[in-house]
């Protein structure tokens, strides 16, 4: 199952990564808004909005470029390991 995490705190972005591979899923994580970001998310299976730490141009850019794809979208406000393993749970486990 491929994952993209957008927001999120910076220096969580490589415990992200490990909890996602413990679920098998790769992972693609953008705690800051980057250029060029609709060229680098792909089609996820799953796609994750730390909402409390991103802005709402990103959330909106990221759902534009999702529109018409099967992926599972999953918001949730705090950007903490033991969130990310509850979506995890849900959806990869």
């Amino acid at each position: 199952m491929s994952v993209v995490i957008l927001g999120g705190n910076e220096c969580m972005e490589r415990r992200y990564k490990e909890l996602c591979q413990t679920y098998r899923c790769q992972a693609k994580v953008f705690t800051k808004p980057a250029g060029g970001l609709r060229n680098k998310l792909g089609n996820p299976d799953l796609m994750i909005f730390f909402t409390g730490t991103m802005s709402h141009k990103m959330v909106q850019g990221a759902l534009s470029q999702l529109k018409g794809q099967d992926t599972i979208i999953e918001r949730c406000h705090t950007s903490s390991l033991s969130a990310l393993r509850g979506i995890l749970e849900k959806h990869a486990g």
